[in-house]
């Protein structure tokens, strides 16, 4: 079996996380991991151009096989809403430009998968990515560790 490189995403226009793996059989190992960055004073449209330069720049550099997101998940503020959905547009035009498949899970869909249990704690799904990819420590900041909890769920699907 060939392996291959999945990047997650954990959608976001403040930060993006991102986190890349390769997976081969049943073997995980982190490649890279991160967050995409936007200046909180800057226009939206100029924060979404930042996402996609970071994210073509990804794409170009780890030429994934597959990308896994997360599922817009609405939060308190509707207007924090649409600036995340905006930014997930962006995340998923890129892939779209690289024409690289997408597959998209909800939070509770990538919560079951790591965890066993669809309403774990963000703590119990630190701990599975700890230890799933066998490292010394959570990676931080939290949208990183997120978004690589969506790149090892999508190495659980048949694709």
């Amino acid at each position: 079996m060939e392996g291959r490189i999945i990047m997650g995403l954990d959608p976001g226009y403040g930060r993006m996380g991102f986190g890349v793996i390769f997976v081969e059989g049943t073997k995980l190992e982190l490649v890279d991991y991160g967050v995409s960055t936007t200046l909180s004073g800057d226009t939206i449209e100029n924060r979404l151009l930042s996402i996609a330069n970071d994210l073509h720049d990804l794409f170009a550099h780890h030429q994934p096989d597959v990308v896994a997101i997360e599922k817009f998940f609405f939060g308190k503020s509707a207007s924090t809403a649409m600036n995340v959905a905006q930014a997930r547009g962006v995340a998923l035009l890129m892939a779209a430009q690289s024409g690289t498949p997408v597959f998209e899970f909800t939070p509770a869909q990538v919560k079951k998968a790591l965890t066993g249990d669809g309403t774990a704690g963000k703590a119990a799904m630190q701990r599975m990515v700890k230890e799933l990819l066998h490292l010394p420590h959570v990676p931080k900041p939290d949208d990183a560790s997120d978004a690589i909890a969506v790149a090892i769920t999508a190495s659980t699907k048949r694709w």
